[in-house]
């Protein structure tokens, strides 16, 4: 039996890949620089408010939706505007229409770089500000709803931004359009009722709400069926541009609802699992809510020498009481936001606190025409004495004590039992009253 020998295949050129012109469009041009521009000035921004923003989600979510809005939005603007100018600057413009596809898809691949790139720089630094801030966060959660519709919304100010380019290819179009996209985005988070929730830089800095559960979508809705509906407005046939309509419909109606929110709150309602009060063992009780759960052990040690002193007096605070609600129960007293203080979930100036915290217990909300009287300096004297004695100020902040200083050094001479005393009689006067204040 012979054997068959199969000569091999003969193997031609090898043909290289063809990329397709999506890839093409998103690798050349501004596109790439334009993310990496967006990723940079959030984080730069970022980082040169940090850490403050570390602490809450609230306040990274806020900070991010703000950033994403007034700065990265008008980059997106000026980015796809120049690119979108760039095939008539070239005088490429009937090499893209010899293309054997239509208008639109033609309109989108172009488009793409303009959209996509400025979305994934918000994208990457949403994503390395939402890790920076997860080690330090006590409760709640990222609104990663919203955190969608903001890089939603840059990915449509840049499509925007490339159809102004087509249809204005003047060189100048780009950086004006970026100025007044800056301008309108900033003056649209000072406008007046619901209509500033339209604006993808609107501000919220109440930490214990959420938002409504449908506001995120919406935002999306809004937001992307105007850069829809502008870009089938364009890349259609005249036949079909009432198709833009559709999108358009979408967006109007999405406003629509936004534009039903409440005045003050808008899209914001209380959340009480995070307003909800966590409290230690001490005498007085030290609450605060679940958002700065991780700061109590903090905030507990640095009113530790107050409570000391203020233990079984009558009079005495019962709670330190910290978030919405406020001092709701009889012997509560308010606390300073811990927020203002805090830096990464951690109390980095516990003298400070505690001598805010004695400000606002001897804080009595007085009637006009109280105060007043020939003894109204003295009571002032002996109040800032009785703070100094209990906290005294740092000496970096407040107010100069040398003035109080003989009061002071009268309540640093008594006993014990005789400090107690006064402070007990103190405690009992009516501050609002200077007659009523007892001398040390």
């Amino acid at each position: 039996m012979t054997d068959t020998l199969t000569p091999p295949r003969a193997e031609g050129p090898t043909r290289a890949r063809a990329s397709s012109p999506l890839r093409t469009e998103l690798r050349r041009g501004l596109g790439p620089w334009a993310g990496a521009a967006v990723a940079l000035t959030v984080l730069v921004t970022m980082y040169g408010k940090a850490p403050g923003w570390q602490g809450r989600w609230a306040d990274t979510t806020n900070l991010l939706h703000v950033a994403a809005g007034l700065l990265a939005g008008p980059l997106a603007l000026a980015a796809g505007c120049w690119q979108g100018g760039r095939d008539r600057r070239r005088g490429t413009t009937d090499l893209w229409k010899s293309v054997p596809r239509s208008p639109v898809r033609r309109l989108l691949v172009a488009v793409a770089p303009s959209a996509l790139w400025p979305a994934a720089g918000v994208l990457v630094a949403d994503v390395v500000c939402l890790l920076a801030t997860w080690p330090y966060v006590s409760g709640g959660r990222p609104y990663l709803e919203l955190v969608a519709a903001d890089v939603l919304a840059v990915a449509a100010l840049g499509a925007l931004g490339h159809v102004t380019g087509r249809a204005v290819p003047w060189r100048l179009t780009a950086p004006l359009l970026g100025i007044v996209g800056y301008v309108g985005l900033a003056m649209a988070t000072y406008a007046e009722g619901p209509a500033r929730w339209l604006g993808p830089a609107s501000e919220h800095q109440f930490f214990w709400d959420r938002p409504v559960w449908w506001f995120g979508p919406v935002s999306m809705a809004w937001t992307t069926g105007l850069a829809l509906a502008a870009l089938l407005a364009y890349g259609l046939r005249p036949a079909l541009r009432p198709l833009a309509l559709v999108p358009l419909a979408v967006a109007v109606g999405a406003a629509g609802l936004i534009l039903r929110l409440p005045v003050d709150e808008g899209p914001w309602r209380p959340d009480p699992a995070l307003a909800r009060l966590v409290c230690d063992d001490g005498t007085p009780q030290v609450c605060l809510t679940a958002v700065d759960e991780g700061l109590l052990p903090d905030v507990s040690a640095a009113l530790a020498p107050l409570n000391a002193r203020l233990t079984g007096l009558p009079g005495a605070p019962v709670r330190w009481v910290s978030g919405p609600g406020g001092a709701s129960r009889p012997g509560d007293v308010a606390l300073p936001d811990t927020g203002q203080e805090a830096v990464r979930d951690r109390l980095v100036r516990p003298d400070l606190y505690l001598n805010s915290a004695v400000t606002w217990l001897f804080s009595d909300t007085c009637r006009p025409g109280d105060g007043t009287g020939p003894h109204a300096e003295r009571a002032g004297l002996i109040h800032l004495a009785v703070a100094e004695w209990l906290a005294p100020t740092p000496d970096d902040y407040g107010p100069d004590p040398s003035a109080a200083r003989p009061y002071i050094d009268r309540l640093e001479a008594r006993s014990p039992a005789a400090q107690r005393d006064y402070l007990a009689r103190y405690l009992a006067a009516n501050g609002c009253r200077p007659d009523e204040v007892p001398v040390p």
